[in-house]
């Protein structure tokens, strides 16, 4: 099994839409970390999983110095937009996103 890994940062601003009181309901930012992971059993005719660059075409360049909840169909939270990012590529079976030091959610397919 061969396995990649494309780590980027982001710059985006959110809000959550919660159904109690937190601060977190404020437009505010943060400078995302992304980690993407993706495997397969053979490498592709160029020989690799899949080109890193594609990965920041989809993710990155989609994503940084935007307001998530304007392009993103759901409540911007760190395990949804990890889903997300997940099914934009069809080799990933792991996405970590961090929006601080001390906050990070992973979401992983399952096997």
């Amino acid at each position: 099994m061969y396995i990649v890994k494309k780590r980027m940062e982001i710059s985006a601003a959110h809000r959550l839409s919660l159904p109690y009181e937190s601060k977190c309901t404020q437009l505010h930012g943060h400078n995302w970390i992304i980690e993407v992971w993706c495997r397969s059993e053979k490498l592709n005719e160029v020989g690799m999983v899949v080109d890193f660059t594609h990965i920041k075409e989809k993710i990155q360049n989609k994503l940084d110095h935007k307001y998530l909840n304007d392009i993103l169909p759901f409540n911007t939270t760190a395990e949804n937009l990890a889903k997300w990012i997940c099914d934009q590529i069809p080799e990933c079976f792991k996405v970590m996103v961090q929006e601080s030091e001390n906050n990070a959610a992973w979401y992983e397919e399952s096997e």
